[in-house]
């Protein structure tokens, strides 16, 4: 990282402590939904095409023709199908569409990857990770004593190590692309949650006692003027506290507590969409698919020019 990068990040960093922030900083991680368009099999397959594909997929295939996209479907199948066995389970139809709905960040991944992979070796190691972001710090600590100490190269650099080998599934301290993702974007992946709830906690913990108390949950969301009033949602968040997020009445939250308030137990909309894909395919009922059932109801799974004129006339005669 040269001087410029660093000058320009902790500018960006002693703002973020000078400035007033007053509005609600969100912490809760939702599973994003899977498509806006009505989820309704007698009117339109919309829906279930922007869960199997992304929304972007689905209008490409939206253009293809028939024999396309039944060709193009076949491949993704292939890939579906990690063991091999040739037949697609809901497991496996479950880890293909949440992969899908998280594209934009192995996107992000293959975005910057060329940035730390150094020696092109398809990995990233922690040493070149380490480098490639914190480099200059490492020689030339001495510039960096003054620097506040939440936003400081020496607290980050530790945390970083701790996430990487989280990530770090076969412990070889070099992130291949899935892990790498894991590390860059580690809400995604359910093997780092107690990762997230860990560096939740230590942001919002200032008094390092290893809960979080009421002034400390809203401190990370609003800056109190001296003398100024709370707006109406920070009284409202001080009521959630104390209602919701506070579950065993002790006046501060623990490590569980914060799991409970930032990763909460939604509705699984990609396991809902796995099993009715698979129970309107699955012709011999025999819990999973082959190739064979799933082409023959393509038009459930991806769009065509045919399907989108077929929708069209019955969209028209309905009007009429």
């Amino acid at each position: 990282m040269d001087v410029l990068n660093v000058l320009c990040f902790f500018s960006l960093c002693w703002w973020s402590v000078l400035s007033k922030p007053t509005l609600r900083k969100e912490r809760v991680h939702h599973d994003p939904e899977l498509s806006r368009q009505p989820h309704d099999d007698n009117e339109s397959h919309q829906y279930d095409h922007e869960a199997f594909l992304g929304k972007e997929d689905a209008k490409t295939f939206d253009q293809l023709t028939p024999e396309e996209s039944k060709d193009r479907l076949g491949k993704i199948v292939d890939r579906i199908d990690g063991d091999g066995n040739g037949y697609i389970t809901t497991d496996e139809l479950n880890t293909w569409i949440k992969r899908v709905q998280k594209r934009y960040v192995y996107e992000n991944v293959a975005k910057v990857w060329a940035d730390y992979d150094l020696n092109k070796d398809n990995k990233i190691s922690w040493e070149e990770y380490k480098q490639a972001t914190y480099g200059y710090y490492l020689a030339n600590p001495e510039e960096f004593e003054d620097a506040t100490d939440q936003f400081s190269f020496k607290k980050m650099l530790p945390r970083d190590e701790r996430r990487f080998k989280a990530a770090d599934l076969d412990g070889d301290l070099a992130a291949e692309r899935e892990e790498f993702t894991a590390f860059l974007h580690p809400e995604e992946f359910d093997h780092m949650k107690e990762i997230v709830v860990m560096e939740t906690m230590e942001d919002i913990d200032k008094n390092g006692d290893g809960h979080v108390d009421e002034d400390e949950y809203i401190a990370d969301m609003f800056a109190h003027e001296e003398g100024g009033p709370e707006p109406d949602w920070v009284k409202t968040e001080r009521d959630q506290f104390s209602d919701f997020r506070d579950l065993n009445k002790d006046g501060k939250m623990d490590l569980e507590e914060i799991r409970h308030w930032i990763l909460p137990q939604d509705y699984d909309h990609a396991q809902a969409e796995a099993r009715h894909l698979l129970y309107e395919s699955d012709t011999d009922k025999d819990q999973m698919l082959t190739k064979e059932e799933i082409l023959e109801n393509w038009n459930m799974f991806v769009g065509s020019q045919a399907t989108n004129y077929g929708e069209d006339l019955t969209r028209n005669h309905d009007e009429l």
